[in-house]
Parts: C-alpha cells; sequence; structure tokens
C-alpha cells in the first residue's frame, strides 16, 4: 500500500465515522496489514466547550430516567436549522413520540420516546458528537 491508499482509507474511515478500520492485503507471509485508529468525536472537541458543572452531577442521580442514545453520531434536537426542537423542557411527551435526531453515517435517525413522560432536561448541546449510550434527555 502506497501512501495516497492509506490517505483514501482515513477518508474513508471519517467519512464514514468509523472508530477503526482495519485492512488485510495479500495472504501468508506476504500479507500487508494496516490498520487505523482515530480517536472519537466527543474527544477531538474542545475540552472547554463542556462546563465543568455538567460533567460533576451525574443525571441520573436526579429524579426520572434517562434517555440514552441508541448510537453515535451528531445530536440535532430540531428537524432542521432554524426550525423548533422536537421537544422543549417542561413538554409532556407520549411514547413514540420524537425527541431528537441523530445523523450517523450520512443517515438521520428520529429517536423516539420509550416512555411517557414529561421532559425534565435535556442533556445535550445541538449539534453535539455523541457516543452511543450518552444521556440525551431526562424524562419524569
Amino acid at each position: 500500500m502506497d501512501v495516497r491508499e492509506v490517505k483514501k482509507l482515513i477518508a474513508l474511515a471519517e467519512e464514514a465515522g468509523l472508530a477503526e478500520l482495519e485492512v488485510a492485503e495479500g495472504h501468508g507471509t506476504g500479507q500487508k496489514r494496516i490498520r487505523i485508529v482515530r480517536a472519537s468525536p466527543a474527544a477531538t472537541v474542545n475540552a472547554t466547550a463542556a462546563a465543568p458543572a455538567e460533567t460533576a452531577k451525574p443525571a441520573a442521580a436526579k429524579p426520572g430516567q434517562v434517555f440514552s442514545a441508541p448510537l453515535s453520531g451528531t445530536f440535532y434536537r430540531a428537524p432542521a436549522p432554524g426550525e423548533a426542537p422536537f421537544v422543549e423542557v417542561g413538554q409532556t411527551v407520549s411514547l413514540g413520540d420524537t425527541l431528537c435526531i441523530v445523523e450517523s453515517m450520512k443517515m438521520m435517525n428520529k429517536l423516539e420516546s420509550d416512555r411517557a413522560g414529561t421532559v425534565a432536561e435535556a442533556l445535550v448541546e445541538n449539534g453535539r458528537p455523541i457516543e452511543t449510550g450518552a444521556a440525551l434527555f431526562r424524562i419524569v
């Protein structure tokens, strides 16, 4: 593999949102392998972007249940820029109501509430990268 091929693989991994990519070429002793590991999107965000208070208070310590991300990607509260969010703090939601969108691998995935209740807190800012399992909303 030459440098151009490696650069193409890196671009492919970034475009697909992959954290790791391993490619093997050839067989036996003539086999060439390359493994590309990139930092998670959350790790590349400016460390000053998150307020220290957010990390100091775990969401689980508060009343209600946390609605977590089933996949990693970019979190959006509204269907499009400039439009109203799907849900606001204080709003009552029913089972199956759309709470947000997570863009993952260039696909927009609507996330629906898995319970009825009231949105007590939005835990992620619009447009932020998130990991699988990230706490998104607290619903009471």
